[in-house]
């Protein structure tokens, strides 16, 4: 069953094996690597921005919290604008903002005005904007490339999202070396490194208007609201779909906190401190590029059990988690964490590809908005468990616990819900 008002013939028809020749996703491909290597600088800069003004673990907090807030409390919203007036055109609005309030930034710190409201008003700014960007980026691919290829060109966008996050904090370290000197000298590093990532936006968005997408056939009018409240409605009417965001929404909760607070607990407690955590995370970092690179092995054979192999490779990372709380060295939780993040970049892919497949295009923004928000809703509120648990159990007693719980919802989905019998045939559009 197709939703578009053209066939396939009407963009770029690339063979899988030959992606890298679609122009459509060469334009995606480069400006998102652009973008999302110029993100880091930000990412790395704002912090600093913050620590150097006042110095307090609070403030940062604060800030960290001004930006992560409004992409989980406005990313339904913001799918629903993407599904009802074109994706591109949000996203190119949402970079056009960036960049300027980037722009605006560095200016300011170049001109010696940097100020913690001004810090903080850039983190909400940026956040509000990203909360439109994030569902409109991901509602963009199935539109510019075949369907036969989106499980090999969602591999190389994370796996180049990924690269990013390897090697953007490298170059944007270069920028910053600076930073200890006079404050003048601070300020004027911290402006070229926000101004170097806005025009990462100008260039990326220049970029996705070379892009060649597919028109999708037009949908009645509704109000905002009502469009929002029906992109709910069909992720809760579509059984699959619903089975399957309730069973992510345990996995964040059980997985994304023992991550980000027990790891480094881990690291202090048994190993050799920051520089074990550094190596622990590299580890995963790097299995999880490698996972997303190599999703395209397999494809056909995943699209028909997708579900069944959903959840075996959960029940692995469980077990993989469990090993990992009775680790006495760093080689062991490297060798742990490099597995368990090559199963979940390889996972990753293959969900998002379904949810592209399954969910019509009318539809899309508002169901990959509500995907991450679950993770984006939930991974404080894991940390934040993490943290308390942490003050009554051992490290290795929370991730012991953490994976068997994982295993359980794994192994209570296998026979509780119809999740191993989803494949192919539940696509909406067919390969």
């Amino acid at each position: 069953m197709q939703f578009l008002t053209t066939d396939e013939t009407s963009m770029p028809s690339t063979p899988d094996t030959h992606l890298l020749r679609n122009t459509n996703f060469r334009w995606l491909l480069g400006g998102g690597l652009v973008s999302m290597l110029g993100d880091q600088f930000s990412m790395l800069a704002l912090p600093w921005l913050v620590l150097s003004l006042t110095g307090d673990s609070l403030s940062l907090g604060i800030a960290v919290a001004l930006m992560g807030a409004p992409r989980a409390v406005l990313i339904l919203l913001g799918g629903t604008i993407a599904d009802r007036y074109s994706a591109r055109r949000v996203m190119l609005l949402s970079k056009y903002a960036q960049a300027a309030i980037l722009f605006l930034l560095a200016a300011l710190l170049w001109l010696d005005q940097a100020s913690l409201a001004l810090a903080y008003a850039a983190a909400l700014a940026l956040g509000i904007a990203s909360a439109f960007a994030i569902p409109a980026g991901t509602a963009i691919l199935p539109q510019a490339v075949p369907a036969s290829s989106l499980q090999k060109a969602n591999g190389l966008q994370m796996g180049a999202r990924q690269l990013s996050l390897l090697a953007g904090p490298l170059l944007a370290a270069l920028v910053l070396g600076a930073h200890d000197g006079a404050r003048q000298t601070a300020m004027t590093a911290l402006a070229a490194a926000f101004a170097i990532d806005a025009l990462t936006f100008v260039f990326s968005a220049w970029t996705l208007r070379q892009v060649a997408l597919r028109p999708l056939a037009a949908a009645a009018a509704q109000g905002m609201w009502r469009e929002m409240a029906a992109g709910l409605a069909m992720v809760w009417r579509d059984v699959p779909l619903r089975s399957c965001y309730a069973y992510w929404a345990l996995v964040a909760f059980f997985v994304m906190g023992p991550l980000q607070v027990a790891l480094p607990v881990l690291a202090s407690e048994r190993l050799q401190g920051a520089a074990a955590l550094g190596l622990l995370m590299g580890a995963h970092g790097a299995g999880t590029l490698a996972g997303m690179l190599c999703s395209g092995l397999g494809g056909a054979w995943l699209r028909r059990h997708f579900g069944a192999t959903l959840l075996a490779v959960d029940a692995a990372v469980a077990v993989l988690l469990m090993a990992l709380g009775q680790i006495s060295a760093a080689w062991q939780g490297a060798a742990l964490l490099a597995l368990t993040g090559l199963l979940g970049g390889y996972l990753q892919v293959a969900i998002f590809t379904w949810i592209q497949r399954r969910v019509t295009p009318a539809m899309l923004g508002r169901a990959m908005a509500l995907f991450m928000g679950i993770f984006l809703g939930l991974a404080p509120l894991s940390a934040a468990a993490t943290g308390a648990l942490l003050r009554h159990a051992s490290v290795g007693e929370l991730f012991c616990g953490g994976g068997a719980l994982l295993l359980a919802a794994a192994v209570a989905a296998a026979l509780l819900t119809g999740i191993p019998r989803i494949g192919e045939a539940d696509c909406v559009i067919q390969p």
